[in-house]
């Protein structure tokens, strides 16, 4: 071998001894950043975790504090129901004794008359108990003071079934 051959052997060698270093710098280097990449990986994960964790939580609380105030809401539409119940079966109570009094006659359905109205030959009252200050009176038949009342009662389930409808109107408004 020449030294000319030695030197050039000897260049190929410096360069591929070259290499490899590079090679193993680039290794070393991309092993490196590697373990960078993945520690800020870990820590953008476990970052986004907990606003996941937030997100959830605050959802949850939101759904608890819906159903807390859906369930406040079931509670006093239950609540005003019997009350409208109640006051619906006192009313048709009283107007059942009404009309029972109307037919037995314990109760008579009378009209205040003006002295105008003397003129349409409508019969007066007599003897009625609690007349206002001599004023004439003419009393119903019977059958006009039932018809009357079963007008009143329709009346008064209207009154008492929009007081429930505006009530509940109300409570879900809320």
């Amino acid at each position: 071998m020449t030294p000319v051959q030695k030197l050039a052997g000897l260049a190929v060698l410096i360069l591929l001894m070259m290499a490899g270093a590079a090679g193993v710098t680039w290794q070393v280097q991309d092993w490196r950043l590697g373990k960078q990449l993945s520690e800020q990986l870990s820590t953008q994960s476990a970052a986004h975790q907990g606003q996941l964790d937030a997100i959830t939580n605050e959802v949850w609380r939101q759904q608890k504090a819906e159903q807390d105030k859906r369930l406040a809401t079931e509670q006093q539409l239950a609540t005003l129901d019997q009350q409208h119940t109640k006051e619906l079966s006192d009313a048709q109570r009283n107007q059942a004794r009404l009309r029972d009094q109307l037919a037995t006659a314990d109760v008579r359905l009378s009209v205040l008359i003006e002295d105008s109205a003397s003129s349409y030959n409508v019969p007066t009252a007599t003897g009625a108990v609690g007349v206002v200050h001599a004023a004439r009176r003419a009393q119903l038949d019977p059958a006009h003071a039932q018809r009357i009342i079963a007008i009143t009662d329709d009346g008064d389930n209207a009154i008492i079934a929009l007081r429930a409808c505006q009530a509940y109107v109300r409570a879900i408004a809320r």
